[in-house]
This record gives structure tokens, sequence and C-alpha cells, in this order.
């Protein structure tokens, strides 16, 4: 028997290596259609309940492909312009948080499922899986690129001022292109935060025996932060289904909630927890602003205005309850952190570890917030008529909003939103310090697995 079993070795390694690879490039393959699938269905129903399903030109496709782009990090170019008289240099960089986490949760599920049964595995094979799963996502980006590229002409409004354009060589038109460079390059920095992210929250991610116990240290408070965010998705879809029933305007809640409900959530979660955001806005963009955060935002030409939660709070008393809600959420997460953690881990180490975790995520948040928009979002389809997506956010989360529209978004504007960073994410790993240290408290007194007392 031992002497039949010694040759199954080389065998394995010799015959069974090209399936094996073969076999490893599929599973590539399915992480990044499963990804784009996802994210595609839910930005096509985004951008639909949005408007953007009446574009001219059979525009949609195209205006779907830039926002999966934007989705993953890229950046999105406008230009255009009419002849020798004028002409569009603008751009957009802002993700829509709705649609990448979608993306995200389903990368995460289709890759771990592809090592589902097993406590551990070998670096080399995991590094080859992330390896060609990275590949192939560079690929369909590559792609994305390519088919994120459109171009719309801009009517002169008929009769003499049409015949006069004409005469003078006038073309109006708008249009749009992804970006390139950082598309690939912060689409694929995506990739490899959402795989790392997926091994230090999931219990099913296996690792080499050599990185168990750093996991265990880190699992715990990792997986605690992921409910916080999702929590504050599932609250803010709670109160957009509450505002779609009371208002009956379920499809421009839809629009939010498939596009953007994350973006304004966990704004409000930093800010809840001290954090601060500077930026201007200017003119109207066709972007979801609601009245209190425009308000905040419009100030002299040249300055910023900080978003924070005094500021919001001035404008909306309401935003005091941000604080709160956060102070509540992040108990709650030093609470099932530390009943999460093996026996023995100390207080400190407990306030510590949720310390590290609220600061990366609160980091996280902070750069996947950003926003810096040039021009307009008409042209991809948002803010397209009365009832816009600036409207929506404004009955979704206070006031009206500062009014959009295609007229306004084509007549220039920008907006800017930068997180304070230096301010808000020590501020978050204050407060997971001391919810930290709470909650180890308090887990003392719960009953773990297997005991009865």
């Amino acid at each position: 028997m031992q002497q039949q079993a010694r040759p199954s070795g080389p065998a394995r390694t010799g015959t069974a290596g090209a399936p094996g690879a073969v076999r490893g490039w599929l599973d590539a393959v399915a992480v990044v259609l499963a990804g784009f699938a996802a994210m595609a269905a839910v930005a096509a129903l985004g951008l639909w309940a949005a408007g953007a399903g009446d574009l001219p030109g059979g525009g949609f496709p195209y205006v779907l492909a830039a926002t999966l782009a934007l989705a993953v990090g890229g950046s999105v170019g406008l230009d255009g312009g009419a002849g020798f008289f004028a002409s569009v240099d603008a751009g957009i960089t802002a993700m829509p948080l709705s649609v990448g986490l979608v993306g995200a949760l389903t990368v995460a599920e289709v890759f771990l499922r592809q090592l589902r049964f097993r406590a551990v595995a070998g670096g080399r094979e995991l590094l080859g899986r992330a390896a060609r799963t990275a590949v192939v996502w560079l690929v369909a980006l590559a792609l994305l690129c390519l088919a994120a590229r459109h171009t719309f002409a801009v009517p002169l409004g008929g009769g003499l001022v049409e015949q006069l354009g004409g005469a003078l060589g006038l073309n109006p038109e708008v249009g749009f292109h992804a970006e390139p460079a950082p598309t690939l390059g912060l689409g694929l920095l995506w990739l490899l935060v959402v795989l790392a992210a997926t091994f230090a929250v999931s219990r099913r991610a296996p690792l080499p025996r050599s990185l168990v116990p750093f996991q265990q240290a880190v699992r715990p408070a990792a997986f605690a932060m992921l409910l916080v965010l999702l929590g504050y998705v599932v609250l803010g879809v709670a109160a957009a289904v509450g505002t779609a029933v009371v208002h009956g305007n379920g499809r421009e809640v839809a629009a939010v909630a498939l596009l953007a409900l994350p973006n304004l959530v966990w704004l409000a979660f930093g800010v809840g927890l001290g954090g601060e955001w500077h930026g201007h806005l200017v003119g109207a963009i066709g972007l979801p602003v609601p009245k209190s955060l425009a308000a905040v935002l419009r100030v002299g030409e040249g300055q910023d205005g900080t978003v924070s939660l005094g500021t919001l709070a001035e404008q909306d008393g309401r935003a005091w309850w941000l604080l709160p809600l956060a102070a509540v959420l992040m108990l709650a997460a030093g609470v099932l952190a530390a009943h999460r953690a093996p026996r023995g881990v100390r207080l400190w180490q407990h306030a510590v570890r949720l310390a590290a975790a609220a600061a990366v995520s609160m980091l996280l948040v902070g750069v996947w917030t950003r926003i810096s928009a040039d021009y307009g979002l008409s042209v991809l389809g948002v803010g397209l008529g009365e009832g816009g997506l600036g409207d929506l956010l404004g009955s979704v989360l206070g006031p009206a909003a500062d009014p959009v529209g295609p007229a306004a978004a084509l007549a220039g504007g920008r907006l800017t939103l930068d997180p304070v960073l230096w301010i808000t994410v020590p501020l978050a790993a204050g407060w997971g310090l001391l919810t930290g240290a709470l909650g180890a408290l308090a887990a003392d007194r719960l009953p773990r697995r297997g005991e009865t007392g």
C-alpha cells in the first residue's frame, strides 16, 4: 500500500497541473463575471430610476459602463464644445457606493465559495488565485474603458438660433470617457482591498497555518466594523422605504438606494463620530446634494465649507441625532468584537484592536466618499428633468435638496468634498478605544458558545 502511494505525488503534480491551472483561470473568470454582473444589475436599475433610460442616441449602455468604472474608483472625463467658440474640459470622480458595495459582497462570496470546506490553505495557492483574479479583472476594466465613452448632441433650440448655429459651424456636443490610467490603477486597488477585507472579516476564509493567529486577532473587530457599516446602510434603506410610502416617490427613492445611499449614510457615520469634510458647491451639477449639506458647502468664491456635526445642525437640528446613533452602534461593535474574540484576550487588547479597525474603516469611508465633479452629471443621465436625484435626497434625508436640472447642470457647476483624515481617522480610533474597552466589560457577562451560564 505504501509503495503504491509514493508515486501518486509526482503523478499529481505532473499530470494534473494543467487541468488545475485551467480550473484556476475559470475560477478567476467566475469571480470577475459575478462581480460585474451584480454591479451592472444594480447600476442599470438605479440609472433607469434616475431617468437615464430616456437618453438619446442609445446612450444608456455607455452611461452604464461609465457608472461601473466610477463604482470601482475610476474617473470619468467630460469633453465637448461648440466648434471653435467653446470647449468643455471637466471630469467626475465620485463613487456610486451602492453599486460598489454590491460588487464587493459578490466578489467576496464567489471567491470564498471556491475555497469552501477548507480550514487552511497554502500561501502559494492563495497568491495564485488572487493574481489570476487580478489579471482577469484588469482585462475587464480595459474593456470597460473602451465601452465607457459616448457623445451627445446638444440641440440649439430650433428656428433662427439653429440656422445661425449651422451657418457658424456650431455643433454643440458634450460627451464622456473613462480615464484609463485611474480606472485601471484604482480599479485594481479596489479589488485588492476587497480581497484583503474578505480574509480579514470572514470565518470561512482559509489561510496558511502561520497566519491563523493573526487572523484570530484581526477578524472579530474587523467583522464588527463591517456590521456597523452595513447597519447604516440598512437604516438608510428603512428611511428610504418610509419616505417612498409617505411621499409616493418610489422611483426616485429607488434611484438613491441603488446608486448613492452608502455615500450619504457613511458620511453621516463619520460626522456622528466628530469627523469633518471640506468642500464647496458652485452652480448646479446634477449630483444629489441634500439642502442642509448644500447650504454648508455654498460659501464664497475660493473658500471651502466645513461639513461637521455642528455646521449641519445649524441647518437642520435633526443632525444632532447622528451622535447618539454612532455611539450606540460603536458600543454594539465593541460588545460583538469582544464576544467573538478568543478567551484570554485582555481588556486593552480589545480596545486597541477595535480602535485599529475603526480607524481603517473611517480611512476607507473618507476615501470612498470623496467627490470631485466639474460641469455636471446630466451627461451621465443623472439629474435629468424635474424630480431628479437632488430633490430625492432632500426628501429622504431632509428638506428639499439643492435644485438641479438639465439646464442648470449644462450651465456648469462644481462640487468638491474631501475628508479631513487627520481629524476623522484619529477620532474614529478614539471611539474604538473607548467602545472596545466598554464592550469587553459588557461581553464578560454574556455566555459564549458551549457555555450554559
